[in-house]
């Protein structure tokens, strides 16, 4: 074997790294997941390039998991971490740039051990009531702010779903309301009730922006009208952190980049 094929099959060097990356992100559907994955790995290329002539092997990806769990970072958090890494490795030796040996090593370092039982950081149903009572509804940003909580609340939709929710989402089936067809990570289609106070208040919204068809939410403008076709994901996490800040709640960090946050 030439001494140069060699080397690429035990060290990899940037360019092998971003072609890996690319082919970890190509293979996930989700755009949530790719946000998430494209993240983990910047930050371990970031690490592995820190120091010249690493190989990639499974020692050098159990000092990156030592050095996240130096960071005091949560166990989830670490094996979100790892799990990246050994996409990378496995997209790495598919595209001929590793040993499967190597690949299969890495693979098998194992991950941070879980203790107890993580309960999360959840609102109670009255400051979930406090939460979506808080825009003021006299303004047509108001409405659609309330509108956007109560989806959140009462229907669960990640903030790219609600982003994306289709005014013909909205359909009455077996005299109850629901949210139909809602394609959601890994292209999963499902239907989700809509309580009656959610509906209501979207339609509040609806009404007041006179909207008949395409995206359901829309930017408002300092006047006070709607306009555009839609509004971004970042718009939504906006919305719930102004009225987040106003009820001096304690929520759980929505910036997360991890995969499946």
């Amino acid at each position: 074997m030439p001494k140069n094929e060699a080397w690429n099959k035990t060290r990899l060097r940037l360019p092998d790294l971003d072609q890996a990356k690319t082919a970890v992100l190509n293979s996930l559907r989700s755009p949530e997941s790719q946000r998430g994955y494209k993240h983990a790995i910047d930050e371990f290329i970031a690490w592995y390039c820190s120091e010249p002539r690493l190989s990639f092997n499974k020692a050098v990806v159990t000092r990156y998991r030592i050095h996240l769990e130096s960071r005091q970072l949560a166990p989830g958090t670490i094996n979100v971490r790892l799990a990246s890494v050994r996409r990378l490795a496995y997209e790495a030796a598919d595209s001929g740039l590793l040993s499967p040996e190597l690949a299969a090593g890495i693979r098998r370092v194992k991950g941070a051990k879980r203790l107890g039982v993580r309960l999360g950081n959840w609102l109670t149903v009255d400051e979930a009531r406090l939460l979506w009572q808080l825009p003021n509804t006299d303004t047509l940003k108001g409405k659609r702010d309330r509108a956007i909580l109560a989806v959140l609340l009462g229907c669960g939709l990640r903030r790219r779903e609600l982003a994306e929710l289709l005014f013909d989402h909205i359909q009455r089936r077996e005299d109850h309301w629901a949210i139909v067809d809602l394609i959601g990570k890994a292209g999963h289609v499902r239907t989700v009730p809509v309580p009656d106070w959610v509906k209501q208040t979207v339609d509040g919204w609806v009404n007041a922006a006179g909207i008949t068809g395409g995206n359901l939410f829309r930017c408002v403008c300092r006047a006070g009208t709607a306009w555009g076709n839609n509004i971004t994901e970042k718009v939504v996490w906006h919305v719930v952190k102004e009225y987040r800040l106003e009820a001096n709640f304690r929520f759980a960090d929505y910036t997360s980049t991890e995969p499946d946050s």
